[in-house]
C-alpha cells in the first residue's frame, strides 16, 4: 500500500497551491494534498472538513490538525521512517502544528512530497531544516 500512496502523491505534482482545495491538476493546499490521495487510495474520506483560515487554530493554540490525523491515522515513531508516511509539521517553535507532507523516498536521500504556498505541489529533500520541524509521524491505516 505504501507503493500506491507514494504514487498517488506523486502524481499530484505540479498541483497549484491554492487554500482549501482538494482538485489534482486544478489547485490544493497542504491538507487538500492528504486527502486527495486518501480517496484515491482508501476511497471516501472519513469526515468533512470544516472551512479553514491561513492561520486557522493559531489563535487558540489547539492541535487541531495534529488531533484529526490521530482520529484517521496510525502515530508511529519519529524514527521508524517508511514511504507514504504522513509527516506533520510545526513550522514555527511554539506554533501549533499545521503542515503535512507524504514521505516519498527513505534511502540516503530522503524526500517527502507536500503542497507548498508560492510553490505548489512538489518533491523536496527531507533536509535537516525540514526533519527538525517534523513533530509527528502516521502511517495510512490499512483495511479502510
Amino acid at each position: 500500500m505504501t507503493g500506491a500512496i507514494v504514487a498517488a502523491a506523486r502524481d499530484w505534482i505540479g498541483t497549484p497551491y491554492v487554500h482549501q482545495s482538494t482538485a489534482k491538476g486544478a489547485g490544493c493546499d497542504c491538507l487538500g494534498l492528504l486527502r486527495g490521495v486518501w480517496r484515491e487510495v482508501l476511497g471516501c474520506e472519513p469526515e468533512a472538513v470544516p472551512a479553514y483560515s491561513m492561520d486557522w487554530s493559531e489563535p487558540q493554540g489547539e492541535e487541531r490538525l495534529w488531533a484529526a490525523a490521530m482520529r484517521h491515522l496510525k502515530a508511529k515513531p519519529l524514527a521508524a521512517e517508511c514511504s507514504g508516511d504522513v509527516l506533520l509539521f510545526r513550522m514555527r517553535h511554539g506554533a501549533v502544528a499545521k503542515h503535512l507532507g507524504i514521505q516519498g523516498a527513505v534511502d540516503a536521500y530522503p524526500t517527502f512530497i507536500h503542497a507548498y504556498s508560492g510553490h505548489g505541489v512538489v518533491e523536496s529533500p527531507l533536509s535537516s531544516p525540514w526533519r527538525r520541524r517534523i513533530v509527528a509521524r502516521f502511517e495510512f491505516p490499512i483495511g479502510v
